[in-house]
């Protein structure tokens, strides 16, 4: 039986990659430190006989060593996550981020058996592109951020150093490393806690509203159900010639934040209420945002199937049964 070990296991991704790792037969840990995901996440599947929950940092050697002894696959998930909490907390999302990374890295070469065995995927995330300006990006593209006084980049600009690291792990140890470049990933068990448009405005919508969108709301995303995104990030760990690359996952439909809030309120209440906020208001002096989120997937189409199995309205239907829920 395939061993997979899942880093941020009872998040919102990473609970739903379990699952799927789960049906389709693979014994597999989960290792979680909770800040910000939580059990009620994998309360469906929490007695299986194949799943085992630590609760733990992934940057902690004591944790990591024994449970990496048998391990075929890693999804290292573990994030600092949402923009809410980047603007709030950018010293933990910078030691979030870097140091637990890196120190996976190393425990995984520092066996050779190992190294040879275990196939590693990176989530990594479309903040890695920062503000570059192309109206659809590809992954070679250049990495655009903003100036360091603005606490906004940093996450775009940790996750760039995962990327690299990984990258550097996988030329020089030979590490089978695939980095996944994540853009809006939406869908049930997903808090607006920490900035999440989609589970924001559908809590906002199902209070009452006003449903409130930042800005002119002419903000450009694309948005694909988390179940789209796990069956391509299995897809891509085994297939060998993803190995050493990073590939854009998601969608690459575009839809304006504002056109999201109209879709949110046709299916909960029409006469809602939408109003707008500034970024100033909703985070800080010095926010940014990016215009327009756009991935090219031409890379990702050579080598996986990645045909969205949910529409962006069925995927907001399911959103509001589960908070609802």
């Amino acid at each position: 039986m395939r061993h997979s070990l899942v880093t941020g296991g009872a998040g919102f991704i990473g609970s739903h990659l379990t699952e799927a790792l789960l049906a389709r037969g693979d014994r597999v840990t989960v290792v979680d430190d909770l800040s910000t995901g939580s059990l009620r996440n994998l309360h469906g599947v929490a007695q299986r006989a194949e799943l085992c929950i630590v609760e733990g940092s992934v940057g902690d050697s004591s944790v990591m060593e024994p449970l990496l002894t048998d391990v075929d696959r890693v999804y290292h998930l573990a994030a600092a996550v949402g923009v809410a909490l980047i603007a709030e907390d950018p010293i933990r999302t910078i030691e979030t981020n870097v140091a637990p990374t890196a120190a996976l890295l190393k425990l995984l070469v520092s066996e050779p058996a190992r190294r040879q065995r275990v196939k590693l995927f990176i989530a990594s995330s479309s903040e890695v592109y920062g503000k570059n300006p192309k109206p659809r990006w590809n992954e070679d593209d250049d990495l655009v951020f903003g100036p360091t006084t603005r606490p906004r980049w940093s996450y775009g600009v940790t996750k760039a150093i995962d990327e690299f690291l990984a990258l550097a792990y996988y030329r020089q140890h030979g590490l089978s490393v695939v980095v996944g470049r994540f853009f809006n990933v939406v869908g049930p068990r997903q808090t607006g806690s920490y900035g999440m448009v989609l589970p924001r405005l559908v809590s906002a919508a199902l209070a009452g509203g006003p449903l409130v969108v930042h800005d002119d709301g002419q903000q450009v995303r694309c948005f694909a159900h988390v179940a789209d995104v796990v069956r391509v990030v299995l897809a891509l760990v085994e297939t060998p010639a993803a190995v050493g690359r990073a590939f854009n996952i998601g969608s690459d439909q575009p839809v304006t934040i504002l056109d999201l809030a109209r879709r949110v309120a046709a299916q909960v209440n029409p006469a809602l209420r939408i109003v707008h906020q500034s970024y100033q208001e909703a985070y800080s002096e010095d926010f940014e945002d990016v215009r327009s989120r756009v991935p090219d997937l031409s890379r990702l189409r050579e080598l996986v199937d990645c045909t969205p199995q949910h529409e962006l309205d069925q995927t907001i239907r399911e959103v509001i049964e589960s908070l609802r829920a």
